[in-house]
């Protein structure tokens, strides 16, 4: 087990079928159903995983309760909506929601976060102990990151925090990232590197951020069934990646294990 993650802490489950919002960039091909992907889990030897929120269908997160309810191996985030009311999302946590996902990369317009809607709706995240799961710009990173810390709330970034593909670690987006870090109530997601510029770039941001964060605030994830790559790329090869990345066992048992279920499987 060692040198498999036990939690994969980014993938996606939907139908081919679900309602999509109007601005979806990606209409997916296939299903990814619940039983497909545990499928894929317990071929490499993952016991866990998070369920992250998928853009392309909005606030439909049927599928991904029903999940829930079924498997306790299964944590989740949500797309949240301001309007959602306490006691919807205290049900929802105790079905195993544990934060809420804002992609801001693909938002058609910036919320405004500092409003009185998200105002509130950050503080009752901040109340169910929920992190805030963060995919954005990398330009606007450095403003997001500050503004969302200041409702107290703990951030999970993405994608390796996406950096500017000119710039890369040099960035003020990146260097944003991994000042948060340091402050200790952030973490990072190691994943998606398919969809950096190159396997280079990636696992050179990945290394940057080993440098600075160790294994005490990273996280693994495969990003599974992989939009919009669904031809190119295979569990397999994320799983690989993460080994080029972490080349410590040590290290990757950590970022693989220790610390996801120290966040997300607490209770």
């Amino acid at each position: 087990m060692i040198d498999a993650p036990l939690v994969d802490t980014h993938f996606h489950l939907y139908t081919a079928d679900m309602p999509l919002i109007g601005t979806a960039w990606h209409h997916p091909p296939a299903d990814a159903t619940t039983e497909d992907f545990i499928a894929t889990m317990d071929a490499h030897g993952v016991g866990f995983g998070v369920i992250a929120a998928a853009s392309l269908n909005g606030s439909y997160h049927d599928y991904t309760l029903r999940a829930l309810r079924r498997h306790r191996r299964f944590r989740a985030t949500i797309n949240a909506l301001p309007e959602l009311d306490f006691h919807t999302l205290e049900r929802m946590k105790a079905e195993g929601v544990v934060g809420m996902r804002f992609v801001l990369s693909r938002a058609p317009a910036m919320p405004d976060l500092r409003s009185p809607e998200y105002r509130r709706l950050l503080k009752r995240a901040a109340d169910l102990d929920w992190h805030v799961q963060l995919l954005d710009n990398s330009p606007r990173l450095p403003a997001t990151i500050e503004t969302l810390e200041g409702y107290g709330v703990r951030l999970v970034i993405d994608h390796l925090g996406k950096p500017d593909p000119v710039a890369g670690v040099n960035c003020p987006g990146f260097r944003a990232v991994l000042a948060a870090v340091e402050r200790g109530r952030t973490w990072v997601k190691l994943s998606a590197g398919f969809r950096m510029a190159s396997p280079e770039a990636a696992r050179g941001y990945a290394q940057a951020l080993v440098r600075v964060a160790g294994g005490a605030r990273l996280l693994w994830g495969s990003d599974w069934p992989f939009a919009a790559f669904e031809d190119r790329v295979t569990y397999a090869d994320t799983l690989a990646a993460f080994h080029d990345w972490v080349p410590d066992p040590l290290l990757r048992a950590q970022i693989g294990g220790d610390t996801p279920m120290r966040l997300y499987f607490r209770d």
